[in-house]
Order: C-alpha cells, then sequence, then structure tokens
C-alpha cells in the first residue's frame, strides 16, 4: 500500500504542475531551434564570403573569374565554345561577332562548326569543364538543319530518344540557344533550334537562360531584322555570363526546366516534372519578348504556371487586352480592319532597301533605275526584251507594286530582306498614288543622270516620258489586290506592261485583264526539284504551279524561258553554249516551238510557238501602238471584245534573230568591254 500510494502521490503532482512542464519542453526545443538556425546561418556566411565582392575575402573577385589567388578562388566559368550551324554564312557570321565580345571578357572562347565535331565524344566532355557551351543553329528547307549541322542533330536526336543512353548523359553541360529562321514558313519556323534546345533539355543539360529566336521575317520581327534579334539577345548573354564568372545564380522564376526546382518558395512535384512544358515566352518586362521555348511550349499545351508567375502574367494579359481595346476604338468601325493592317515596309527594312538603291513607294512598292536603262542612255545596247520584243530599254521603268513573295528561292538577289507571305494581309496604297510616285521617282533618277558621261542628250529627254513599265523588279507583283486597276492605270497613260509571276496564284492569273507579255517563272521541272530551289511556303504548291501553267495556257500567251545571273557564285551559272544546246533540245522535243532569238549578253534564248512565224519570219516584236489601240476597244466594249498576242506583233529584225552574226546585240549601238577601252561595233 506504501509503494502505491507514493505512486498515486506523485502523479496527483504532476498532474497538478503539468503546465509548468508544458513550458519547460516548449523552452528547450525553441531553444534548440535557435541554435540549430543561428549555426547553419552562420555557416552559410563564411561560405559566401570567399565569392562575394563585398568581402574581405573576395574584392578581387570581379567581372570575370576575378583575380585573387587560385587557392583562394573557385573558377565558375573555364571558357565559351560557340557552334553554330549555317547555310548561307549568317549563323557563322553571328558566332564570330559573339566570340569577339566574349574575348573582351578575358574569357577563353572557340569557334566550332558543327559540321567538324564528334558529338559523342565531345559533349560528353563538356558535362565537366564548366565551360557554357552555345548553340546558333539555322532551320532551313522543310524544317531541317543546314548540311553542317545534320549529323550534329541526328545524333543528338537518337541520344535524346534512345533508352539505352542515360538520361542524365549530359548532366552538367550548360548551355544557351539561339535559332535562326523565318516565321514565314509558319509550320516550321525555328524548329532546329527548338528541337536541339528541347534534345539537350531531355539529356539533363541545363539552360543558363531562355532559348530566343532570331526572324528572317523583317515584318515580323521583334527588332525590325534577324541582326536585331540576335544583338538584343547578345546583350543579355554576356550579361549572364558575366553573373555566372562571379558565381551567382540566377533567381528560378519557375522556368528552370530541370528536375526540382531549387529556388525558395513552394512547388509542387506535378509542376517540377512538367515544367519543360512550361510558356517560356510569359516573361517579366525584363525579360525580351522575342525569347520563346520549345515546340510544345509554343503551343501551349498542357502548360503549367508557377503561382508566384501567376500575377505577372495576368498583369501583362490584362494591360495587352486594354492596349488592343483602346487601338480598336481608334480605328473605327468603318476603317477597323484597314486600321489594324501593319504596313510591309518596317523602318528596317525601309533602311535596307534604301541603301540598295530602291525608291520606295507608300508602304508596300517600290521603283529603281535598271542597269540596262542607263547602257541605252549611252547608246551600249538594251536587255532581252529589246532583243526579243523591241522595247526601248532607256523608256522602260521597272517597278513592282508588292516587295512582297510567295517563295525564297535560292538563286534569289534580294538577299531574303524583303517579307513573305501566302496572302495578302498588309495595308492597301491606292493604285493612282502607287503610279504616281513611280513615275515622279523613275523621271528623278533620270534626271539625275544628265551631265554622266556618254549619256545622250535625245535618249534622255526620251527617258522622261516612260513607254514601258516592267512590274518584275521584286516580290510578287500578282499579289497586290488592285493589280488590274494599276494595269489599266498603265495602258490608259499608253504604258505597256510586263507582268513576271512565280507561278503560285493561278487564280489571279486567270483573273487578271490583259497586260501586254505575262511571264510565268519556270524553275524547275519536278516536284522536288521545284520545292528546293523555290523553297516555296504554300504546301500544295506544286499543284498551284500546274495550275498557273494551265491559266497561261488558256490566256494563249506566248512563252519565253530565260536563265540569268544570280546570286549564286559563277559555278552555279550555265555556259552560254549550255543554255543554247538545252534550247535546241527543247525545241527538238516541242516540234510546234523553235529558237526565234537569242540574247547572248543576258545568256538566255527565246522559244516562239510556230503561230508567230509568218510567212518563214518571225514576228516577236510587239506593236505596241496597236497593243495600245485593242486595249481602248475591249474597254469600250465592256470586255466584250477579246484580242490575242497575234494582233499585235511585228516583224523581228534580223540582227534579233537566232544564228544572226550579231548574237542580240542592237547594230545601232556601241558595244564598250567592261575590261577593254576599245570599241566595237557589234557584240555585248
Amino acid at each position: 500500500m506504501d509503494t502505491w500510494s507514493f505512486f498515486h502521490t506523485c502523479l496527483v503532482s504532476i498532474w497538478l504542475h503539468r503546465f509548468y512542464i508544458y513550458s519547460a519542453i516548449a523552452f528547450g526545443i525553441s531553444l534548440w531551434i535557435v541554435i540549430q538556425f543561428t549555426t547553419t546561418r552562420t555557416k552559410r556566411k563564411g561560405e559566401k564570403s570567399h565569392g562575394n565582392p563585398s568581402s574581405p575575402e573576395g574584392t578581387a573577385d570581379k567581372l570575370g573569374n576575378g583575380s585573387a589567388p587560385p587557392q583562394a578562388q573557385e573558377v565558375h566559368v573555364a571558357g565559351v565554345k560557340i557552334f553554330y550551324g549555317s547555310q548561307t554564312g549568317t549563323a557563322k557570321r553571328f558566332a564570330q561577332a559573339l566570340a569577339e565580345a566574349v574575348t573582351s571578357l578575358n574569357l577563353p572562347v572557340e569557334v566550332i562548326n558543327m559540321g567538324d565535331y564528334d558529338p559523342e565524344d565531345g559533349l560528353s566532355e563538356e558535362t565537366s569543364s564548366r565551360n557554357i557551351c552555345v548553340f546558333l543553329v539555322a532551320t532551313y528547307t522543310d524544317g531541317q538543319p543546314p548540311e553542317s549541322a545534320a549529323w550534329f542533330c541526328q545524333w543528338l536526336e537518337e541520344a535524346a530518344n534512345d533508352f539505352r543512353v542515360g538520361k542524365s548523359f549530359l548532366q552538367g553541360l550548360r548551355y544557351a540557344v539561339f535559332g535562326l529562321g523565318n516565321s514565314a514558313y509558319v509550320d516550321h519556323y525555328n524548329t532546329v533550334g527548338r528541337r536541339m534546345d528541347r534534345w539537350l533539355w531531355m539529356l539533363s543539360a541545363s539552360r543558363i537562360m531562355t532559348r530566343a529566336e532570331g526572324d528572317c521575317n523583317v515584318a515580323q520581327s521583334k527588332h525590325g531584322s534577324i541582326e536585331a534579334d540576335f544583338e538584343a539577345w547578345k546583350g543579355k548573354f554576356l550579361s549572364r555570363l558575366q553573373a555566372l564568372c562571379r558565381g551567382e545564380k540566377k533567381p528560378c522564376s519557375g522556368k528552370c526546366k530541370k528536375g526540382k526546382c531549387k529556388s525558395s518558395g513552394k512547388q509542387s512535384k506535378e509542376s517540377s516534372d512538367n515544367e519543360h512544358r512550361t510558356s517560356e515566352h510569359e516573361n517579366t518586362e525584363a525579360e525580351e519578348l522575342f525569347e520563346t521555348s520549345s515546340e510544345e511550349e509554343a503551343g501551349g499545351t498542357d502548360s503549367v504556371i508557377d503561382v508566384e508567375d501567376l500575377g505577372n502574367i495576368m498583369g501583362h494579359m490584362k494591360k495587352a487586352k486594354r492596349e488592343q481595346e483602346l487601338q480598336e476604338g481608334a480605328a473605327g468601325a468603318g476603317s477597323k480592319e484597314e486600321a489594324e493592317r501593319r504596313e510591309m515596309i518596317t523602318p528596317a527594312l525601309r533602311e535596307a532597301l534604301t541603301k540598295q538603291g530602291y525608291k520606295l513607294i507608300g508602304s508596300h512598292s517600290g521603283v529603281k533605275l535598271c542597269r540596262w536603262t542607263k547602257a541605252m542612255l549611252r547608246g551600249r545596247g538594251g536587255c532581252y526584251k529589246h532583243t526579243f520584243y523591241g522595247i526601248e530599254s532607256h523608256r522602260c521603268m521597272e517597278a513592282t507594286p508588292s516587295l512582297a513573295c510567295a517563295n525564297k528561292c535560292v538563286f534569289c538577289w534580294r538577299h531574303h530582306t524583303n517579307p513573305v507571305g501566302t496572302e495578302w494581309r498588309w495595308r492597301t496604297d491606292p493604285p493612282e498614288v502607287i503610279l504616281q510616285e513611280a513615275m515622279e521617282k523613275h523621271q528623278s533618277m533620270i534626271r539625275q543622270l544628265k551631265g554622266v558621261a556618254g549619256v545622250k542628250a535625245a535618249r534622255l529627254e526620251e527617258a522622261l516620258a516612260v513607254k514601258h513599265c516592267a512590274l518584275s523588279l521584286v516580290g510578287e507583283p500578282i499579289m497586290y489586290p488592285h493589280i488590274n486597276s494599276l494595269v489599266r492605270l498603265l495602258h490608259q497613260h499608253g504604258i505597256s506592261t510586263f507582268l513576271v509571276t512565280n507561278a503560285q496564284f493561278p487564280e489571279e492569273i486567270r483573273r487578271l485583264e490583259p497586260v501586254t507579255q505575262l511571264y510565268v517563272s519556270v524553275d524547275a521541272s519536278t516536284k522536288e526539284s521545284l520545292r528546293r530551289i523555290d523553297r516555296p511556303l504554300f504546301k500544295d504548291f506544286w499543284q498551284r504551279f500546274l495550275d498557273s501553267l494551265k491559266a497561261l495556257a488558256e490566256k494563249g500567251v506566248t512563252y519565253c524561258g530565260e536563265s540569268s545571273a544570280s546570286s549564286l557564285t559563277l559555278a552555279n551559272v550555265p555556259w552560254h553554249g549550255e543554255v543554247l544546246s538545252f534550247a535546241q533540245e527543247l525545241a527538238r522535243l516541242l516540234p510546234e516551238y523553235g529558237v526565234a532569238c537569242e540574247h547572248q549578253h543576258s545568256n538566255c534564248l527565246l522559244l516562239a510557238h510556230s503561230k508567230f512565224q509568218v510567212d518563214g519570219q518571225w514576228r516577236t516584236w510587239i506593236d505596241y501602238g496597236r497593243f495600245q489601240e485593242l486595249v481602248r476597244e475591249r474597254e469600250q466594249s465592256g470586255g466584250s471584245r477579246s484580242f490575242s498576242a497575234a494582233e499585235y506583233t511585228a516583224r523581228t529584225p534580223a540582227w534579233a534573230l537566232f544564228g544572226a552574226r550579231e548574237r542580240g546585240f542592237d547594230p545601232l549601238h556601241v558595244r564598250v568591254p567592261r575590261r577593254s577601252k576599245a570599241r566595237l561595233a557589234s557584240g555585248c
């Protein structure tokens, strides 16, 4: 009983003093937490002081990797390796420019052509090299990589999707990607850069910054040109590189794309696992809007957004919505659609074309002085149209109502700086304004030649009265919505029309009112070769090509095959003898056609239908006065009066015929060889 009484007394005492006991336990736990927190914080401060510029030990660690003694400094960035995959040289040029900028930071840098690099052996070494790897890669035809980067991309794709290759194969590799593409190719825009970025991530490589994309389409480029896009990204990359050299880590905003997020703040495991699908283009104002993420991110499917980012994103969306409402309100109900359309000629494009000698008209047209115009003003010969059709080159105005095109031909001499598209989506200028300004600017350029050595005063006076208009300067003239009105205006002014189209708008060809001469460019003979050479935007480009030829046949106009110089090297241009042999073989296979004329200097020949050979004499020249009469008769009849090309032909002079000793050079002119001062009586 005594033992039980003692035990009972203790229990009662503990129960009565339980609050004191609880308080003591709570105090002890709190004291332990405070001690642990203080110890951990002190330890972290000690570790950071070695790399902190504000600490006594870290004052020497500045922009690059610092200048502190090796034993006291950790090297965060050993160097930069810049990989490029280029088809036309742009990516290579960007790589060299970036290398110069990195060199100024006193960092080792190496520029590497992907075609000369073995990714299987080389990339694995970069996982522990402390280098930063930069990938500048272009997207070429059909979303494929350039030839020099084909193997690199193939290996990377296979490694990323091969279960035998560990998913952590490139863990430790730090990288950045800048893609080069053209947004006009909607289905393939920057696909190579996007895929490379995704494949590297799938192999556990770490982005040091969001992928960026340069756009060759100046009408859509965020900064006006791909060069400006690159410069904007380069500035951000260099800033990020400097931060990495100092050992700084970029605060995560839910876009780390890899494993578990290391940032402070809560994030669910589901968000971490699916982070690579986050839409990176929803950045804060501090990050450029031209940056985008992978294909899945661009699509926006199954995107996961951090709660921390939600406020910024919603703020941007509300701001954009308010701005859009204000713009719509200002546009007015009557002209809302037209007001929302942007001008085709951006400031960057205007500057580039002006430097190339173009005189721009309104928001989408242009005019330029042809070199053959200058040549005939000096009596030095005319272009092939003079030989084939009898135009006066010094009275010809070369213009276009549309700088845009639906192709990006590999031989284009316009350097692919012009807008491209499959439909007209820009602000439209009236044809009256285009014609008036074109005439004024053309005449102004003619007047500037007054007093130039060799220019004949009589021909200069004639040149001020435009007689012909070649709608072939650049782009696709037939895309202009009011092309028929413009053609009618030219005819009303007594100006003949030579219109060139790239065989991608068959219905527009059918709707086209009579022009003096209609050209359809035939650049290839098969679907695959046309895809590679013209690089068309339309998915049904081959059917459009065939339909355009059918539409041409329906109009019953003359066919002219031409091979002229291009921006490719001379090795790609056939010799005149080769063109001649090809034309003769083609004429042999087409019994109803014959080789009518030759212009050796332009490296081309004219194949004409036998209906233009009357009484054994070719009639490929045009009676321009008669053509204008026929056009007026058609207009007076309300369109019921139709006419054919045979009704306004003229006899081809002997010197222009194929086989003549002049080889297409007008004997009334004087040949002036480029490399000799000797003056010859004929030829070019």
